[in-house]
């Protein structure tokens, strides 16, 4: 009945030869878990609707290029292929043709790849790709509600403590599709309405001309940052500048938005509560009381306990003289050191074992989700800072350099090159998510300062909380470090911690072992 409803107000049919409506299958869950999920887009495509878009849009590389993304997106999905299928064969055709990007093949070389891709199928499940639309939809529907107990969201539920109590499954949303891969003037993006890094009040975000939503959040594709739409498209800039105040204003909380502009217009695909770093958290809760959009309370409880472990991130030490080998994209801010590894098992191993991991691909997955747990930090050569590796790991508190092209890796070699430079898997590197800057070796780090819009908030927490705060300390440095970072005072100092000491312990031996109290003496005078 609903799929009538959506037939009526599109003025398409869902199957029709001649004019089809085409739809994506995305999930949505009470608590929102980026790229955790399955999405299938173009759904409703066959060869008999492939000539009714043709002639509909009298673009028949644009209705082949739809028609190879659904094969793969569903061939992946709903039917278990393993993408690398998929992946061979338009790599194979770009490096044939010469093409450095999908957007480089003409309408012929797209026809071949979806044969191909059509014959995958067939060879993968032993059965032909499905052709009619409503056996298409009901296994997308299915598929998408599997993925709720897939690896990757089970997985990311565990890490974030999200219980079923919190959210217990997932819906599956069935939307009319609109295309941002139709030509220069259509386009699709990712923006939040602040910068998820810093907080500042301004949409950050990344855009691609001629492209469709997966190619950004996905990295497949580097985006264009948001500002350059100004000159590209400023009608519809301005209209999302619009469009984030009305966001905020509705939700009092930091949105994370997907659009699609179509043939000039733009459409809004999704929003939900942004994911920040607790940089970014304080300064927009700070600021979001100061423009009257929340209260100091919910300014307060906007920050988590563990955020503030975040606030901790340590930076590459500026005393310390070193030349950066690469730079990309600062996707998440803070230093980390650790062995490249590139593959997430192999993370994940190394991770169990207590050594320091800096997972290094060409661009993440969600299939990956393990591998950013067990690592420090998270070094990407394509993708933006909107893209999967960039979200996650800001979720994560981790640190982030994304789309670093420079960055070639050999997996089967178990080699990484920056121009001239080779790095073998297990050997350490540093990456700086703050200025998106990478390193070899193993660079010494410092801690950060409380100080600007932290003390701020948490002087409002001060006035409404109604406990009072005491540090563990155990020595005079940990006690001095504690008043640093606001504590009152000492709730609990051991202190056989600071007879522990390398000059202190042997004296402390002598004390207990001395047989007169004149020796006893004599030592607790030294100590």
């Amino acid at each position: 009945a609903n799929l009538k409803v959506l037939e009526k107000k599109t003025r398409k049919v869902f199957g029709d030869a001649r004019n089809p409506l085409l739809v994506s299958v995305r999930s949505g869950a009470a608590l929102s878990m980026p790229g955790m999920m399955d999405t299938i887009l173009n759904l409703g495509l066959n060869r008999a609707t492939l000539k009714g878009m043709v002639q509909a849009t009298s673009d028949e590389r644009f209705t082949y290029d739809a028609y190879r993304r659904f094969i793969q997106l569903f061939g992946k999905i709903a039917l278990g292929i393993d993408e690398k299928k998929f992946d061979e064969i338009l790599n194979d055709t770009k490096k044939k043709l010469g093409a450095v990007y999908d957007t480089d093949l003409d309408a012929k070389a797209l026809k071949e790849i979806c044969d191909k891709y059509l014959d995958v199928v067939k060879a993968e499940t032993g059965a032909p790709f499905p052709e009619d639309p409503m056996i298409q939809l009901e296994l997308a529907i299915e598929a998408v509600f599997r993925s709720w107990m897939g690896k990757r969201a089970v997985d990311y539920r565990r890490e974030f403590k999200i219980t079923p109590d919190m959210a217990n499954g997932t819906a599956v949303n069935v939307c009319t599709m609109v295309f941002g891969n139709m030509g220069a003037d259509s386009g699709t993006g990712v923006a939040f309405t602040r910068d998820p890094g810093t907080g500042e009040n301004c949409l950050y975000g990344e855009y691609l001309i001629n492209a469709q939503g997966e190619d950004v959040v996905a990295g497949i594709r580097t985006p264009k940052p948001i500002q350059e739409m100004q000159k590209e498209m400023p009608a519809t800039y301005e209209e999302l500048e619009k469009i984030k105040k009305v966001l905020e204003a509705h939700f009092r909380e930091v949105q994370d938005f997907e659009f699609t502009i179509e043939r000039g217009k733009l459409y809004m695909l999704q929003t939900r509560n942004g994911k920040m770093n607790a940089q970014a958290i304080v300064r927009s809760s700070v600021e979001m009381v100061e423009e009257a959009l929340i209260s100091k309370e919910r300014a307060i409880m906007r920050l988590k306990p563990e955020d503030l472990e975040q606030l901790l991130h340590k930076r590459i030490d500026p005393n310390y003289k070193a030349t950066a080998v690469a730079v990309g994209l600062p996707a998440s801010p803070g230093a980390a050191s650790g062995k490249a590894i590139f593959d997430a098992d192999e993370a994940e191993e190394v991770g169990k074992s207590g050594q320091k991991v800096i997972l290094v691909r060409e661009e993440t997955k969600p299939e990956d989700i393990h591998g950013f747990f067990a690592s420090q930090g998270i070094l990407t050569s394509r993708g933006g800072k909107t893209s999967h590796a960039a979200v996650v790991a800001r979720g994560m508190g981790k640190p982030c350099v994304s789309g670093c092209e420079e960055l070639r890796i050999d997996t089967k070699a178990r080699v990484a090159t920056i121009k001239n430079v080779r790095i073998k898997e297990g050997e350490f590197i540093t990456i700086d998510g703050t200025k998106g800057e990478v390193y070899l070796g193993e660079l010494p780090t410092v801690d950060p300062e409380v100080s600007g819009n932290l003390v701020k908030l948490l002087k409002w927490a001060d006035r409404i909380r109604t406990i009072g705060v005491r540090a563990n300390a155990d020595t005079p440095e940990a006690a001095a470090k504690a008043r640093q970072m606001g504590a009152e005072g000492i709730g609990l100092c051991r202190t056989e911690r600071m007879f522990n000491a390398m000059d202190r312990l042997p004296i402390v031996r002598e004390m207990i072992l001395a047989e007169t109290k004149e020796k006893r003496a004599e030592y607790i005078a030294k100590l």
